[in-house]
């Protein structure tokens, strides 16, 4: 083999982790993909409410849709957008003051079943706040 070939060779290590980066990628834009064919007006009612958002929005998950959604919170909160993460837990013991009939609350849950999210949901529907749910599938509690 020449110097030149083997200048860019890349060893296996290197090869091995390139392959699972693109099977990664690839995988991440199949799902991306199914998602769009799977919106429809209720991802525009959703961003009609956020648009039309007199107070804040409020995002509240627990465990990894938690985490996800502290992210969001400071993202728009880096925008502008007034902002809180409220979580589940602790708003059923007493943080539910902060909600407002003026607020928006986006719930995440993979499972749409979580015990918490559950409990939560009804109280912030009785205090007159608009909720936004983002879950695996509309055949859950909380997408009802």
């Amino acid at each position: 083999m020449s110097s030149v070939a083997l200048k860019h060779a890349i060893p296996f290590s290197q090869f091995e982790r390139l392959r699972a980066a693109r099977e990664i990628i690839l995988h991440e834009s199949e799902a991306l993909s199914a998602l769009a064919g799977r919106l429809d007006t209720r991802f525009c009612e959703a961003v009609d409410l956020l648009l039309d958002c007199q107070g804040r929005v409020i995002v509240s998950g627990i465990g990894k849709a938690g985490l996800i959604g502290q992210k969001i919170v400071a993202t728009l909160s880096s925008t502008g957008t007034p902002s809180q993460f409220l979580h589940p837990s602790e708003a059923v013991h007493g943080d539910l003051g902060c909600v407002s009939d003026r607020d928006v609350v986006i719930i995440l849950s993979n499972s749409g079943e979580t015990e918490e999210i559950c409990r939560l949901t009804p109280l912030v529907r009785q205090l007159g706040a608009k909720i936004v749910a983002l879950t695996n599938s509309s055949h859950n509690s909380l997408a009802k």
